[in-house]
């Protein structure tokens, strides 16, 4: 893992590839023997809302802005295209892509996802059931 870079005021850039033989003073702590997948897992676990991107990603825009609209800021971690592989483990129903979102460990899905679990009206009690929401 090279480090982790802020690319703007709510988005973080998180290198999940494996280290180089020099240590950075800014990379995270990690172990380093740990695949992209249980980084992923890891980060799932960690965080109660949790959106997986491709660089410059308008899904992504548009997912930030909703959950923003919402109150919740989830933590948004950009992929290369040799990471969003490591996704398709998580989903059985679709093939690996970016974005996918997270909430409370659980898949959701991409942008269509999110959305209609808006529409019908069962995201916000799902986000308070997670604790990233209060009402």
């Amino acid at each position: 893992m090279q480090g982790l870079r802020r690319c703007s005021n709510d988005l973080l850039l998180l290198d999940l590839s494996p280290p180089s033989s020099v240590p950075s003073t800014a990379s995270l702590s990690i172990d380093v023997a740990e695949s992209a997948e249980t980084r992923i897992r890891r980060l799932i676990s960690e965080h109660p809302v949790i959106i997986f991107s491709r660089t410059s990603c308008c899904m992504c825009h548009v997912m930030k802005k909703l959950l923003a609209s919402i109150g919740v800021h989830p933590t948004v971690i950009e992929l290369d295209d040799h990471e969003i592989d490591a996704l398709a483990s998580f989903s059985s129903t679709t093939p690996a892509a970016a974005p996918a979102v997270f909430i409370g460990g659980s898949y959701v899905g991409g942008l269509e996802s999110l959305v209609a679990l808006h529409l019908s009206g069962h995201l916000v009690p799902k986000l308070v059931e997670v604790g990233a929401l209060w009402v």
